[in-house]
C-alpha cells in the first residue's frame, strides 16, 4: 500500500478541501481534531503495542493551557496552541518515565491513575474553572493576519495542521524508527537482544503521541471554544481507543475513519440521550464480531492482501 502513498495524500488533500463545502465547517473542524487525536494514539498503541487509558490527560491539559493562555493572559493564537503542546510533551515525559518499564494491564493501569489524579487535579484547581470549565475563549487571528472567527477559515487552518501532522506520523511509521518499534511490539526480548535500547525507544513514542495528542486538544479549544472536564475526563481516553479499534489498529488511515464513523454516530443519536452510550457499545460490539481488524483493516486484508498489526 506504501507504493500509492502519494495518491493517497493527493486523494486526502483534496477531500480535505472540499469538505467544508459539503459538511458544517463546525463538525468537519471537530472530526480532524479526534481524528489527529486517535492517529496520535494509534502510534502509540498500533506501532509500539503500548496501550495507554490516560491520553486525555494529554488532550484535555492542553486545552485547558490552550484555552487559559488565549482568554487570560491574551496570547497570540499559535503561542497559546504552542503553549499546549509543550505542557503534552513534558507530560509525556513524566508520566512516559513512569509507565513505560510496565507491559501490558499494567502499563495501562498505571496510564490511567495518572490521569484521573490529573482529572482530580483539574476538578479542583482555581484556574479550570471547575465543573463549568473556561469558556467564551476568544478567536484571535493567527500569526496575526488569519482571521479565524469565521468558521471555514478556521477549518482551513485546522486541515494544514492536521496534513502536515498526519504526514509526520506516517513518515514516523514508515521510517527505519517505526520499524524498529513494530519489533519492539512484536517481540521485545528479541529487540532487546539485538542490542536495542527498548525502554529509551518507547519514551520516545510516548512522548510524540503525547504531544501530537496535545496538539489535538489545543486545536479543539479553537473550535467550540471552551476547556472543560470532559477533554480529561476517563471517557474520553475510552472513546479514542474505540475510534482505533473501530477504524483498525495499527493501519495508518484507520484512527481517521474510526473517528469519522463515532463522530458521525454520535451525531446521530444526540436526540437519544442517555441511551447514546450503550447504543455506541451495542454498535461496537457488533463491528468488532464483523470487522475484527477494523474498518480500514478488513479492507487492506481483503483487496491489498496487507495484514494489519497485531497487538498483544
Amino acid at each position: 500500500m506504501r507504493q500509492y502513498s502519494k495518491l493517497i495524500f493527493a486523494a486526502l488533500a483534496l477531500v480535505l478541501l472540499v469538505a467544508p463545502l459539503l459538511v458544517y465547517p463546525i463538525f468537519a473542524t471537530k472530526l480532524l481534531c479526534f481524528a489527529l487525536f486517535a492517529a496520535a494514539f494509534n502510534l502509540l498503541f498500533g506501532q509500539a503495542g503500548l496501550l495507554s487509558f490516560g491520553h486525555a490527560l494529554f488532550f484535555g491539559g492542553a486545552a485547558y493551557c490552550t484555552g487559559y493562555a488565549l482568554k487570560t493572559w491574551g496570547w497570540n493564537t499559535e503561542w497559546a496552541v504552542l503553549l499546549g503542546v509543550v505542557f503534552a510533551t513534558l507530560a509525556g515525559v513524566v508520566v512516559g518515565v513512569l509507565s513505560i518499564r510496565r507491559q501490558g494491564i499494567y502499563f495501562a493501569m498505571i496510564t490511567l491513575a495518572l490521569a484521573q489524579m490529573f482529572y482530580y487535579f483539574c476538578v479542583g484547581a482555581p484556574f479550570t474553572g471547575g465543573d463549568d470549565g473556561i469558556s467564551a475563549i476568544p478567536r484571535r487571528p493567527v500569526f496575526g493576519v488569519i482571521d479565524i472567527t469565521d468558521d471555514r477559515t478556521l477549518y482551513y487552518v485546522v486541515a494544514v495542521t492536521f496534513f502536515v501532522a498526519f504526514a509526520l506520523i506516517y513518515r514516523i511509521i514508515y521510517s527505519p524508527y517505526g520499524q524498529v518499534l513494530r519489533a519492539i511490539r512484536d517481540n521485545e526480548a528479541r529487540a532487546v537482544s539485538l542490542g536495542y535500547a527498548v525502554d529509551r525507544y518507547k519514551l520516545i513514542a510516548f512522548v510524540i503521541s503525547a504531544a501530537l495528542a496535545g496538539l489535538a486538544g489545543s486545536l479543539k479549544v479553537l473550535v467550540f471554544r471552551l476547556a472543560s472536564l470532559v477533554d480529561v475526563g476517563w471517557s474520553t481516553s475510552g472513546e479514542v481507543i474505540l475510534m482505533t479499534l473501530v477504524g483498525g489498529i495499527g493501519t495508518v488511515f484507520g484512527p481517521l475513519v474510526g473517528a469519522g464513523f463515532i463522530l458521525t454516530m454520535q451525531s446521530y443519536l444526540q436526540g437519544y440521550a442517555q441511551w447514546v452510550p450503550v447504543i455506541q457499545g451495542l454498535v461496537f460490539v457488533v463491528m468488532v464480531m464483523l470487522l475484527p481488524k477494523g474498518v480500514v483493516g478488513e479492507f487492506m486484508a481483503r483487496v491489498f492482501k496487507v495484514q494489519p498489526a497485531q497487538v498483544k
